[in-house]
């Protein structure tokens, strides 16, 4: 699988059932949520956003896309929604490496800059260094309306994980909410 496969094939709406394990509180947390994907142009005002607050030049951006989220968790009433603007920019030697740019990351709310690369079996990895932590995402799929997300989030100086969480996630074949 190519990178530029992996992003199309990310498109869609999807079903998400997470469990984690907040390792600091002693608990564990249910979460489910739909996560809707959008391709967005090179030229979208938010992607040429976040190309500008990089110094990135968006003729080297493939694929850029929005996400957004909505779900509730049985450790908190309140429900649980976000957007983030992703942009991936591939590593001119090697395709299956490089950098993803977001206006908000996964560990902390803030903008954020990530390395990826691409397995030979199609395993996405994800590493976000952040200010006080550092995020490590394992996304691949079973099938092309199956995917699996593995994620932990460490200790800044990277000596302890404070969560740890999997995620089985289908592609809704409708645009019903279930």
């Amino acid at each position: 699988m190519e990178i530029t496969e992996f992003f199309e094939l990310s498109i869609g709406r999807w079903r998400s059932q997470r469990s984690g394990h907040h390792l600091a509180f002693a608990h564990f947390e249910q979460v489910l949520s739909n996560i809707d994907i959008e391709p967005l142009s090179n030229d979208d005002p938010a992607v040429l956003a976040i190309c500008q607050l990089y110094n990135t030049d968006p003729g080297s951006i493939t694929h850029p896309f929005r996400m957004t989220w909505e779900g509730e968790s049985d450790w908190d009433d309140k429900p649980i929604s976000g957007s983030t603007v992703l942009v991936p920019i591939p590593d001119r030697e090697n395709p299956y490496r490089g950098k993803l740019l977001r206006d908000k990351g996964y560990a902390e709310t803030i903008p954020a800059m990530a390395k990826y690369h691409l397995s030979e079996d199609g395993i996405f990895t994800l590493v976000t260094e952040y200010e006080l932590a550092a995020a490590e995402e394992r996304i691949w799929f079973a099938t092309p309306n199956l995917r699996f997300r593995v994620a932990t989030i460490k200790t800044g100086d990277g000596k302890g994980v404070t969560t740890a969480s999997f995620s089985s996630e289908i592609r809704s074949l409708s645009n019903s909410t279930n």
